[in-house]
């Protein structure tokens, strides 16, 4: 299945993350939130400039900077 970023997901798209990149403190910051490889991910809203974009994960929400969605690669549902 090809994957995208999560930064390029639009709002309302769901997925489900493949994989988790970025280095040290920011893939760690990443992995604490939940956002681990299997996991459903939907975008609900996403600012018009692209910066922030909240997503729901695991039944609850989270603000991403774009940067940080950046480095997490999704399967688009």
């Amino acid at each position: 299945m090809p994957t995208k970023l999560l930064s390029e997901l639009k709002s309302k798209e769901k997925g489900k993350i493949a994989k988790v990149g970025g280095g040290g403190s920011i893939h760690r910051r990443l992995l604490d939130m939940g956002l681990v490889s299997g996991s459903e991910i939907e975008v609900e809203r996403v600012a018009p400039l692209g910066d922030p974009m909240q997503v729901r994960i695991k039944g609850y929400h989270l603000t991403l900077r774009k940067e940080e969605a950046a480095n997490i690669q999704v399967e688009v549902i």
